[in-house]
């Protein structure tokens, strides 16, 4: 659907203001502008009855962009916090663009970070043309109103109005090129903790995802995949499956057959009745244990230098020298709602509903499978029950799927596409299983002089359509967190093997920083033993001068946990530190030994994002991405079995972290003035390095191989 940056109006009905902003990188000021009657596209909409309702560019999936977004709009607007209102912005890549990618999209933790001054601003504009609009009507200077928890008032006539008596006589208003925001001395709203805006739907049961949605004549679609990644249907034979009740038709489609019923059960009961002979010639048949051996040999043979300073020539001199290699398995992301999708097709054009991540790859992909052009596609974005990185589809092919459903069907009709727990756990799109090697060198007085680290592991945005965004140069992604390092190692380099295997990858929370943080912090922290080094104290001489914020971290983390050392009364303590989207945070893990198992008791975390938006959401992604880290350090791996099928299927063989489980979590925000940086992964990366540091320093095993529950190679 179009936009006119230049038009303003009032909304067909007296619905009220719509406001739409846009900021394009690179320019220093904010557009503001009202959207003409019936514009969906709008950052701010004040209705008659003074509700205020922002339009999130950015998914919801738990990570609390609606709440984060809306504290931004009400801190400049004024507004009461109890008028306020969040809704998912439809797609529109012109108006929603992430600002950090150029397109609209949600991911890398950057929902507040690009929005900060954006949606301040749309706030700000909305404040002014209230203001105008009350001075006008009252007859008295702009001046002298003041606009305070959702009220404008005149003090000396004491004349006063809520928002939407205005809201009318406001949208005629001439649009602030660049209005004034607040000082951070001035916030009132911004810094304080609130409960997010779609807890209570969520748990009234009244928020929609895209499960909750049927439409009239709507038809539930499962497929039948390969059970090996790269294969292809060869044939099928549907004779059994159409036997079953409520199963209306079958169709070959790019993935595989889809089976198409009048309900999930049939639609499932027909896909168990189908005979598919599958094309295995591209398959990947090496199971786990070949895929590591191939992995560990090109990480053995240095790969392509990514990072470099000084001469590695330093570890002939060094006075002792440290190697460890590490192995991480493939992880599916699991969120609680697994893929899901409707799809109606109309006269030629197509309306989707589903918690869609990137709207800026899939609304073309649809567009593309089908064969209209993208204005000719629709996509409501709806709450997702969780993403952790699984609907950033960088192929978007949950969107190519269910356009591929709806184009095989062969006339207009309406589809939800479904994907049970065992589609999703055994469907791919993992995180790259990887390899990373490590060698150190010290000299005579415990100074570390030489360090080196390969990682070896399948590129997620090379050869997809996000390698554009790379600009030619290799998929940083992959080894983030390995480069980049604050600390003080002499001379080093950083080498990456890129492998290549039919295995599906992607982001997942916190993409290269899951891994690399924790070989990084737990290889480091060996070296520092070895160097007799305290480990909070031999991170702090790492660090240079100018490294305030990461030093702040750990300080402080230090602090609260009342660090001592490794070991007191009977427990383990390990300490880690990680920078991932931004943001500077620290752990210390408490660690007990029960029969040979790890028992996390307590974490500690001190988290730098610059200004915090709202300290409750961000003390709940810690809590959330400390436990999410936890489950997976101590029970996940994804397993190819010799021949390459996947031999995990759902929670009983992919298991969640147990309430029993979740250790107590203290959280320490530092204050800060800094511009917003991430929230929804940081607090993932240091928990696996500070448990295994603290396990290492109460049993002496180090844990080079995960999960700690099993090993995978």
């Amino acid at each position: 659907m179009g936009f006119d940056t230049t038009r303003r109006g009032l909304l067909a009905g007296g619905a009220g203001l719509m406001l739409a902003l846009t900021l394009p990188i690179g320019r220093g000021r904010a557009q503001v502008t009202v959207a003409g009657p019936f514009a969906p596209n709008a950052f701010i909409r004040i209705g008659t009855d003074d509700l205020v309702t922002v339009m999130s560019k950015h998914l919801e999936m738990g990570q609390g962009p609606y709440t984060g977004l809306a504290t931004l709009v009400a801190e400049e607007l004024d507004a009461d916090w109890a008028q306020m209102r969040a809704e998912g912005a439809p797609a529109d890549d012109k108006l929603y663009a992430n600002l950090a990618f150029g397109a609209q999209g949600t991911g890398g933790s950057t929902a507040i970070a690009n929005s900060f001054m954006q949606m301040r601003k749309a706030g700000a504009a909305a404040r002014a043309m209230l203001v105008a609009a009350a001075a006008q009507e009252w007859g008295v200077p702009a001046a002298e109103i003041t606009v305070k928890a959702g009220v404008v008032a005149h003090p000396g006539s004491g004349k006063t109005s809520g928002f939407g008596a205005l809201s009318a006589a406001a949208a005629s208003q001439p649009v602030p090129e660049d209005p004034p925001v607040k000082a951070p001395a001035d916030f009132v709203l911004i810094g304080k903790d609130r409960p997010k805006l779609d807890t209570k739907a969520k748990t009234d049961g009244s928020a929609q995802f895209a499960l909750d949605l049927y439409r009239d004549g709507m038809l539930t679609v499962v497929v039948a995949h390969p059970p090996k990644f790269g294969a292809t249907v060869a044939s099928f034979d549907d004779k059994d499956a159409l036997a079953v009740k409520g199963v209306q038709m079958v169709r070959q489609i790019p993935s595989g057959v889809a089976v198409y019923a009048t309900n999930t059960y049939a639609a499932l009961k027909g896909r168990d009745a189908l005979t598919v002979t599958w094309d295995e010639s591209k398959a990947e048949t090496r199971g786990s244990a070949e895929l590591f051996e191939a992995f560990t040999k090109a990480a053995q043979a240095g790969g392509t230098t990514v990072e470099e300073q000084g001469d590695l020539a330093a570890f002939t001199g060094a006075a002792k020298t440290l190697e460890a290699e590490y192995h991480f398995p493939y992880l599916a992301h699991a969120p609680m709602e697994p893929l899901d999708a409707v799809i109606e097709i109309k006269g030629g054009k197509a309306e989707l509903w589903y918690g869609c991540q990137f709207p800026a790859f899939d609304r073309p992909t649809v567009a593309a499978t089908l064969g209209v052009p993208v204005e000719d596609v629709q996509i409501n974005v709806l709450l997702a029950g969780g993403s952790f990185g699984r609907r950033a589809q960088g192929s978007a092919h949950l969107a190519a799927e269910a356009a591929a459903v709806a184009k095989a069907a062969g006339a207009d009709g309406t589809f939800k596409l479904l994907w049970t727990r065992e589609d999703d756990i055994r469907g791919g799109y993992y995180r790259p299983l990887t390899v990373h090697r490590f060698r150190a060198g010290l000299d005579d007085a415990g100074k570390i002089i030489a360090w080196e680290n390969i990682v070896a592991n399948q590129s997620i945005m090379m050869g997809t359509p996000m390698e554009p965004m790379l600009q030619g140069g290799p998929d940083s992604t992959s080894f983030e967190g390995s480069t980049g390092l604050p600390y003080i190692l002499g001379a080093k380099r950083i080498g990456w093997a890129r492998m290549e295997s039919p295995v599906s990858v992607l982001w997942w929370r916190s993409v290269g920083h899951t891994h690399t943080a924790y070989a990084v912090e737990t290889f480091l922290d060996q070296v520092l033993e070895a160097a007799g080094k305290d480990p909070v104290v031999g991170r702090l001489e790492l660090l240079p001068p100018e490294a305030t914020r990461e030093r702040g971290v750990i300080e402080k983390v230090a602090e609260i946990s009342g660090w001592t050392g490794r070991t007191r009364d009977g427990k383990g303590y390990g300490v880690a530190y990680t920078k991932s989207f931004g943001t500077y945070v620290a752990q210390v893990a408490e660690v007990q030994d029960m029969g040979g198992v790890p028992r996390v008791t307590k974490v500690w975390c001190a988290v730098d994002c610059g200004i915090a938006v709202n300290p409750n959401v961000i003390r709940a992604q810690i809590e959330g991405g400390i436990g999410y880290a936890l489950g997976t350090a101590l029970h996940n791996h994804i397993s190819l079995a010799p021949g390459g099928e996947v031999e995990q299927s759902n929670f009983h063989d992919y298991p969640m972290l147990r309430i029993s489980e979740m250790p107590a979590v203290e959280v320490a925000i530092i204050a800060s003035e800094a511009d917003p940086t991430g929230i929804g992964e940081p607090g993932v990366p240091p928990l696996g390095p500070a448990m295994a540091n603290a396990w290492r320093a109460l049993t002496g095993r180090a844990q080079n191989v995960l999960p700690f529950g099993g090993a995978t190679s």
